[in-house]
This record gives C-alpha cells, structure tokens and sequence, in this order.
C-alpha cells in the first residue's frame, strides 16, 4: 500500500507542474492578446506613445470600456 502512496504522490506532483505549466501558457496568451488590443487601439486611433502617461491610458481604457458597454446595451 505504501508504494501505490508514493506512486500516487508521484502523479499528483506531475498533475501539479503540468496545470502550473498550463496556467503560464494561459498567462502568457492573455498577455498577448491584450498587448495586440492595446497595440492596435493606439495604431487606430493614431495615439502618441510619447504623450500617454498612466492617468491618460487609465482614462482611454475607462471611456473604451464605457463605450463597449454601450454597445453591447444597444444590440
């Protein structure tokens, strides 16, 4: 019995690095997929990355997401 412990243990631990490696390349993707969202809203909307402080960007994706809401309200 003890081994099939030790075996189950074994397998648990792999299950465990397996969902963590999965849970990164989750990660990883989110952080793509937001970089190309960001990307191509300052490319649309012809946006300096120069002249974009926190509070700007902060205030550009408040009123995006207002907008978005009222969009998906209209329809």
């Amino acid at each position: 019995m003890i081994g099939g412990i030790v075996m189950s243990q074994s397998n648990l631990k792999k299950q465990e690095a397996k969902l963590k490696a999965l849970n990164q390349k989750i990660k990883d993707e989110k952080n793509k997929i937001e970089q190309r969202l960001g990307k191509q809203i300052i490319s649309q909307a012809n946006l300096d990355y120069a002249n974009l402080s926190n509070d700007q960007i902060k205030l550009l994706a408040q009123q995006f997401s207002e907008f978005l809401k009222e969009k998906t309200v209209d329809h």
